[in-house]
């Protein structure tokens, strides 16, 4: 039992846990044990494979190599393996964007079965910002120029990218004194793959201030862009309910299960599902129709436009498939798991990769492209029928688990609940911020991480932080642990948050927890700050707003480029476990302290869920007393103990023989070691 409650706190979650023991299939949990004892100096950032003269590492001791063969150091190290996942990420969530925009010129032309212009309101909102011409013309001229102008940014050559006009003053003259004011997406990309490259940058400061800009070529570019171009496409989001966890898995259905990230062939997939025709087929096989859900973000996408529930998150894909229920599992990019094609030597799964940028051995490969959407969308349904008859009912163990939610919070819609349909303001939050009803705002995001028992620490920091009435935003992995923990419903307002929130909640009948998307759809975070920046009178930059955000159970380079995004944006961010940076004292208090005066604001290690959060509202508590307003109007569950409350986790000051990485001691990790002779 002890085993069990480590790994999950999800009862969904630990009963296919028990089945997956019980048939002697690995699951993530057994391949990390499997990794233990991780090489430490990998965790620490001071091995370099960057040319192959190496793998070199550096010793943390003093006792051992200081430089690389090439004379690099460990602070050249970190800080260039730093901007290296950084790239990564910004590669992997900007080529979303792309995607959608490539879409998005489809449905321009006006002859695509699957694609339409379903925001047209979003669509004449970003025209008029952009200056496209708009008087006289249809929907599919203006999105014609609206996605040329768009894909023209991710290989902008000159200038800087046009959603930079987004920022408040102060934010980009912070960027512009640091040389972090980001251009266009892929020349960031490029630009930093190109100085990481040995002989090339060697400066870890100027390599940090790299990371920044690369990072937000992503934040304020390729995600935002993705997240406003969805809007214009599949339609605005708006709030709906629905369900999350296995138990909306249905064994009387043909299941089809999508899991990744990209929308243009999930969103189809629920035109498909429902179609007459289809449905048909589906029960003349003896099912009594077609259920459609979601693992990761594209089931975020699907929920927040289409109320499609949700089976789980990151972590629960291989447990989904062992409900043995799950006809197709439909994989595009990022985060799909290569075992879970292996779980098809014991379950009937079909697992189809759509990608062409994703291959999975073993996999049934459709590749989609968006000019046949809907033809592929229809054939993907009927290899799920089809492979309906092939269940063993003896294996179908489907959890009677699953909660109510609400979801779809745009910056839009919170702008619509607060100020009503006549009159949309961001007005009454500023309002509850200054006057103590609202302590602060903080976004928590981010993945799931075997290290971390299953969503344990997403909901305590989320629970920690709304009964300190202060009110949550999430997406991704994260929104789905607190949409299955019942938090995202507006009933947890009473049971969970404190005396101001419930009064918010009450009053307009929203969540205290806002569901705002999918890991790209963070940019709403900042349009949410904008406005609220505009409204006044709670600062004129992000820096000086009471914010804060943070991603407990971080795992891809995709997180490490969200986290570098909002910090260079001026908003305070905690992370679960730290970046792999501790190998460098001076990076780590660049990023820990020296960001804040380029900046105002770091990055901060705590892996205690509860300390995380306290860390969070002291940040929020420093920045209400800057702007001169009064202390929270209802008594709080947490005071700060001291005026100079830490800002930094454990081990964040250095790394000497006393120092943590990952919550253990730096000679824990190192003693470790590699298994061969590559470092990590």
């Amino acid at each position: 039992m002890a085993e069990r409650k480590r790994r999950s706190v999800d009862p969904a979650a630990l009963a296919m846990i028990d089945v997956a023991g019980d048939a002697g299939i690995r699951t993530a949990w057994d391949r990390l044990e499997s990794q233990e004892p991780q090489c430490g100096f990998g965790k620490l950032g001071i091995c370099c494979r960057n040319c192959f003269m190496g793998p070199c590492r550096i010793d943390p001791f003093g006792d051992g190599a200081m430089e690389g063969i090439c004379g690099a150091t460990a602070e050249t190290i970190v800080a260039r393996n730093l901007l290296k996942h950084v790239a990564a990420g910004v590669a992997a969530h900007s080529d979303h964007g792309r995607e959608i925009v490539t879409a998005l010129a489809l449905a321009a032309e006006g002859n695509s079965d699957a694609y339409k212009i379903r925001g047209p309101r979003k669509l004449r909102r970003l025209a008029d910002e952009y200056g496209i011409a708009q008087e006289g013309r249809s929907d599919e001229e203006v999105a014609k120029d609206l996605a040329e102008f768009l894909l023209a940014e991710f290989g902008r050559q000159d200038g800087l990218l046009a959603n930079v006009a987004r920022a408040p003053e102060q934010q980009k003259k912070n960027w512009t004194a640091a040389g972090a004011a980001p251009r266009g997406v892929d020349r960031e990309v490029v630009t930093a793959m190109h100085m990481t490259n040995i002989g090339v940058d060697n400066d870890a400061e100027h390599l940090l201030l790299t990371s920044a800009r690369t990072a937000l070529a992503d934040g304020w570019g390729g995600s935002m862009i993705a997240t406003d171009v969805s809007d214009v496409l599949f339609g605005e989001p708006h709030p709906l309910r629905s369900r999350m966890n296995l138990g909306v898995i249905k064994e009387d259905e043909v299941n089809i299960l999508v899991h990744g990230h990209e929308p243009t062939l999930s969103d189809v997939l629920v035109a498909a599902a429902s179609d007459p025709e289809l449905v048909a087929e589906a029960q003349a096989v003896g099912a009594k129709g077609i259920g459609l859900a979601g693992i990761c973000c594209t089931a975020n996408e699907i929920l927040m436009r289409h109320g499609i529930p949700i089976a789980g998150n990151f972590l629960q894909q291989e447990l989904a498939v062992m409900t043995g229920a799950i006809d197709v599992m439909l994989v595009d990019v990022q985060c799909v798991f290569p075992s879970v094609t292996d779980l098809q030597k014991c379950f009937h799964t079909k697992i189809i990769s759509t990608s062409p940028k994703a291959k999975f051995p073993g996999a049934t490969d459709i590749e989609f492209h968006e000019e046949h959407a809907m033809e592929t969308a229809k054939r993907i349904v009927r290899v799920a029928i089809d492979n309906y008859k092939n269940r063993d009912p003896a294996l179908v163990k489907i959890p009677d688990v699953q909660e109510k939610l609400v979801a779809g919070f745009t910056t839009e819609v919170v702008s619509d609940i607060l100020g009503g349909k006549y009159r949309p303001s961001y007005r009454p939050l500023n309002d509850g911020i200054q006057t103590g009803r609202l302590r602060g705002v903080a976004g928590v995001v981010g993945c799931n991480n075997p290290k971390f028992p299953h969503d344990e620490s997403h909901l305590a920091i989320v629970k920690e932080l709304i009964r300190n009435d202060v009110l949550v935003l999430q997406t991704g992995c994260s929104a789905i642990a607190c949409g299955k923990a019942g938090l995202l419903s507006p009933e947890a307002a009473k049971a969970h948050a404190g005396e101001g929130i419930q009064e918010i909640c009450r009053a307009v009948g929203i969540p205290p927890v806002l569901h705002i998307g999918s890991c790209v759809d963070n940019t709403r975070i900042f349009t949410a700050c904008a406005e609220m920046v505009a409204e006044g009178g709670i600062g004129d930059s992000f820096d000086k707003l009471p914010v804060a955000g943070a991603a407990p159970e971080w795992v891809s380079e995709k997180a490490i480029a969200i986290g570098m995004y909002f910090v260079a944006s001026g908003i305070f961010v905690v992370i679960g476990q730290p970046l792999p940076v501790k190998g460098s004292p001076l990076v780590e208090e660049m990023l820990t302290k020296s960001f804040e005066e380029h900046f105002g604001a770091t990055w901060a290690f705590q892996s205690d869920p509860i300390k995380a959060a306290h860390l969070m509202i002291d940040h929020i508590d420093r920045k209400r007393a800057d702007l001169g307003l009064p202390p929270p109007m209802y008594r709080v569950p947490y005071e700060p103990k001291t005026a100079e409350a830490e800002r930094v986790g454990p081990g964040a000051a250095g790394i000497a023989l006393t120092a943590e990485a990952d919550g253990e001691p730096v000679a824990a990790a190192i003693s470790g070691g590699c298994r061969g002779p590559a470092p990590d």
